[in-house]
């Protein structure tokens, strides 16, 4: 997939969020402003219409952002693309929290199907299919386009939008890990039955989103496996991250940023073994946030003085 300031061009900054356009959108723009001909009396109303498809995807991924943030965690791009948008949303590791976080841009979706419906049926009752007959159907296809788009992300194939929410509320009853593992297990099933739609409908377009869909639940697949070798792994108690509530990890999975030497920060109470620097944030090898080492704290080392300086995860 790619990322904003790769092959992307900066539009705008927008509520803190960065907005990139990959430069394939244009070709496939062009693409499919072509093959709206017909449709309408002047091509204006076909560019109008696909403008329209990503302004709808702009919106539904600002939700996303949005909720994140209104969660504690942090969402600062959103890339457009031909295969639609991505917000890169990194909420607190809690199933609430992501759950919230997936399900806004969905719920953006629902959001504006009444006000469509209104222009579409206040588009009949003004007579605008006789008078303005392109309006009349510029109305009625952006309508379509918002229900596809919420059908479509909506269905419980990871990583759409419905496989993220399905893997949240598993998380609920399951864990991170077996949530997710679950939830890429049903969606390369899901995947495959879009291939054999892809191919029953010989729809390059829809082989194309299967290929994409699939290279990201196989990445799934593989992170719920590396998070699973993880959750086997000894935990220190008396510790655990503010922002995800797991117990680090016990062991040297920490490199001090002065010495570059690695070590358990959590078992020398923030001092660098090695060169005696004093450190006062910690990387969570789990939810990859950085908190305070007195934030740790669960029941220990409750009264050590802790000085500046960082450690991250190697």
């Amino acid at each position: 997939m790619p990322t904003g300031g790769r092959g992307s061009i900066h539009l705008f900054r927008l509520a803190g969020v960065d907005l990139y356009l990959h430069w394939s959108w244009f070709l496939v723009a062009f693409y499919e402003i072509q093959s709206r001909d017909g449709r309408y009396s002047s091509i204006v109303w076909s560019v109008l219409e696909y403008l329209s498809l990503f302004l709808i995807v702009l919106i539904h991924e600002f939700g996303h952002a949005m909720a994140c943030r209104s969660v504690g965690g942090t969402a600062n791009q959103i890339l457009l693309w031909p295969f639609g948008g991505v917000a890169y949303v990194n909420p607190p590791q809690r199933p609430g929290a992501t759950l919230w976080s997936i399900a806004a841009g969905p719920l953006v979706n629902v959001a504006l199907l009444p006000v469509l419906y209104f222009f579409v049926v206040m588009s009949g009752q003004w007579g605008w299919a006789e008078t303005m007959p392109d309006l009349d159907a510029f109305l009625h296809a952006v309508l379509f386009i918002d229900k596809i788009l919420l059908l479509f992300n909506i269905l419980p194939v990871y990583p759409l939008d419905g496989g993220q929410i399905l893997r949240s509320l598993l998380w609920f009853f399951m864990g991170r890990a077996r949530s997710l593992m679950v939830a890429t297990a049903l969606g390369l099933v899901g995947i495959a039955g879009l291939v054999v739609l892809a191919v029953w409908s010989r729809s390059v377009w829809t082989g194309a989103v299967c290929a994409f869909l699939l290279l990201n639940c196989w990445g799934g697949l593989q992170r719920a496996r590396a998070l699973l070798r993880m959750e086997k792994l000894p935990r220190r108690a008396g510790f655990a991250c503010p922002g995800c509530r797991m117990a680090p990890l016990l062991g040297a999975y920490w490199r001090c940023d002065e010495c570059e030497q690695p070590l358990d920060t959590f078992e020398t109470g923030g001092v660098c073994p090695h060169c005696a620097h004093r450190h006062a944030t910690i990387l969570c090898v789990d939810c990859r946030e950085s908190h305070p080492m007195s934030e740790w704290v669960v029941n220990a080392y409750a009264g050590m003085g802790i000085a500046s300086g960082s450690f991250t995860a190697k």
